[in-house]
Formats: structure tokens, C-alpha cells, sequence
């Protein structure tokens, strides 16, 4: 089991760095979905998280080839790119899950709730006015360089891994 947490001060100052976080990460999980084909089916598991202070990799599997699925995971990382088309798709899929989240009441009041509660917190609302609102494919560019350029990273590896 391997889980990396990659924290960055950038993505909690502004809705619009919210929802290019959100972007980023669901396009990098767009494109390793074939080259990390080959790991699903030899029972590696993996999973992108966009989390509240930054992108957390999560691995689990057999220790052998559990370092190859974790590099992959960070060569597409350092090496981002990603067609206009896909970044169309990502946005429409992020649109209406957004739009999911806000037709629900109870999301919408755990959203509201947390809003009065924590401090310098973005609701689900500025989420979604931002996305319709539209975001450009160079602002995505520059915010992932940003993002690359401030990082914090905690790790956890658990397992018959030396040190």
C-alpha cells in the first residue's frame, strides 16, 4: 500500500483554482486509464483523489510491480498534456457533476454547513458559477505548472517494501 499526498497552498485561494484542480486531476486520470490497463488486470488497484489541500495517489497490490504503476503515475504527472478535446469532455462531465451536487438537498446543506464552519472555504456554488463561466485551456496550463512548482508531499508506504 503506497499513498502520497501532494499539497499545495495554491488550490484553496480562489473557486476558479478549485474547479482547475478538479479539471487536472480528472485528466490525468483520463489519461492513464489505458496505459494503467495492464495493472488492473494484474490486480493493481490506484486511485487519483482530488483532495481539500491537494492530489492524493493512492496504490495498493502485489510489492513487485507496485513501483512501476507508482512511477507511471508520476511520469504522466510531471509530464502533463492533454488535447483540447479532452478538456472539453472533462468540463462537461465536471459541469454536471457539480450541477448533481447542487440538485441534491442534503449535499447542498453538508455544503452550506461546512461553509459557515470552516474558514476560507469555497462553496459548491462559486464551484459551479466559475465552470459556467468558463475556464481557458492556458489557464489550466499555467495553474498545473503552479501547482507542480509548489508542492508539499507527505507519504505513507506500508508492506514488504525496504526502505
Amino acid at each position: 500500500y503506497v499513498r502520497f499526498h501532494l499539497i499545495s497552498p495554491l488550490i484553496q485561494q480562489s473557486a476558479e483554482n478549485i474547479v482547475l484542480f478538479d479539471t487536472f486531476v480528472n485528466i490525468l486520470s483520463h489519461n492513464l486509464g489505458e496505459p494503467a490497463y495492464e495493472a488492473d488486470v494484474a490486480q493493481l488497484e490506484y486511485k487519483l483523489v482530488a483532495g481539500e489541500y491537494g492530489l492524493i495517489i493512492r496504490v495498493k497490490g502485489f510489492n513487485h510491480k507496485l513501483p512501476l504503476l507508482f512511477q507511471l503515475i508520476i511520469d504522466y504527472l510531471s509530464d502533463f498534456s492533454f488535447t483540447p478535446a479532452v478538456f472539453e469532455m472533462i468540463t462537461e462531465q465536471l459541469k454536471k457533476t457539480y450541477f448533481n451536487i447542487l440538485i441534491k438537498p442534503e449535499t447542498l446543506a453538508k455544503d452550506v454547513r461546512l461553509l459557515i464552519l470552516e474558514h476560507g472555504r469555497w462553496s459548491m456554488i462559486d464551484k459551479y458559477q466559475t465552470l459556467m463561466r468558463g475556464l481557458s485551456i492556458e489557464s489550466l496550463s499555467s495553474f498545473v505548472r503552479a501547482f507542480k512548482s509548489q508542492l508539499f508531499v507527505e507519504g505513507l508506504v506500508q508492506g514488504n517494501f525496504t526502505s
